[in-house]
């Protein structure tokens, strides 16, 4: 006769209790949304890169990814929450051992111009960061991840890194808004040596100044 104690469960039953097959792995839809999201991501990457983000879209995406545009929207939401999500971006930042204290101005800014101006995905990514609230988490943990070591090894008090970093990242990112993405007319004139030698004092003394 079949056991009737509560406690002989099928794995059928422990599953739809727990969410979980009897050996602890994660249910079949699991399995099939952390596929489908990673087919979907894949596609973006490889989409974004070949056309850039003003021209790839979700159709296209879908496409790639052999889904239908609908199962994108329902993950991302939008094409500006997708791109937050594929992209990763390593400013390369210079080792600060690399250079004199002194000129950690101009060389973060002179680094950051070659950066806007050479890579498509971080001018997007601001673009986006803008209007979208992953895209402005992904810039803040670029920023964090990246910015904040390298402010630590130079500013005089390592209490005051998040403050110098934040204040460093106020001037780069508002030269790349009103330069590369707003495109203010006076801000596009300006020459690389114009851009360097305005901001490079300003970042140093964010970076090594005394505290004021």
């Amino acid at each position: 006769m079949p056991d009737s104690r509560p406690d002989a469960a099928t794995p059928t039953t422990l599953t739809t209790l727990t969410g979980t097959t009897p050996t602890g792995t994660a249910p079949a839809t699991t399995r099939r949304s952390d596929a489908t999201r990673g087919a979907i991501l894949d596609a973006a990457r490889e989409r974004f890169a070949a056309d850039g983000y003003e021209r790839a879209t979700i159709r296209a995406i879908a496409r790639d990814a052999h889904i239908d545009p609908s199962m994108v929207m329902r993950y991302y939401g939008s094409k500006e929450g997708l791109f937050a999500a594929a992209v990763s971006v390593d400013l390369r930042l210079p080792d600060p051992s690399a250079f004199a204290r002194e000129d950690a101005g101009r060389a973060l800014v002179t680094h950051f111009l070659d950066m806007w101006e050479e890579n498509e995905v971080l001018t997007a990514l601001l673009r986006v960061g803008v209007t979208n609230q992953a895209g402005a988490e992904r810039m803040q943990a670029i920023f964090r991840d990246q910015l904040l070591p390298v402010t630590r090894a130079l500013c005089p008090d390592p209490e005051q890194t998040p403050a110098r970093a934040a204040l460093c990242a106020a001037q780069l990112l508002g030269l790349a808004l009103t330069r590369y993405v707003l495109r203010f007319p006076p801000a596009v004139a300006l020459t690389r040596q114009e851009a360097v030698a305005w901001l490079a004092p300003t970042v140093q003394r964010y970076l090594t100044a005394p505290h004021p």
